[in-house]
């Protein structure tokens, strides 16, 4: 695997870093790999609304919705 240093990385930083590993019971290095793996992970807000416009395209016109919503009102 390959090693990644961070330069610049502040005191206050540092510090609120180590504290949040230690109140999840883990060590720097593995807190720190997990937010880097599940940041990888995570799609950007561009693939995500690639994807949410591929996957919700619907054929139904607002007028078709407009229409349902008036019979439903019509039908009380």
């Amino acid at each position: 695997m390959t090693a990644i240093t961070i330069r610049d990385v502040s005191e206050s930083t540092l510090e609120a870093l180590k504290i949040k590993a230690a109140k999840g019971g883990r060590s720097l290095q593995t807190y720190l790999l997990d937010l880097v793996t599940r940041d990888a992970r995570t799609p950007s807000l561009a693939d995500m609304m690639t994807r949410l416009d591929r996957e919700t395209r619907s054929d139904v016109s607002t007028s078709d919705i407009l229409a349902a919503i008036d019979e439903g009102r019509q039908r009380r």
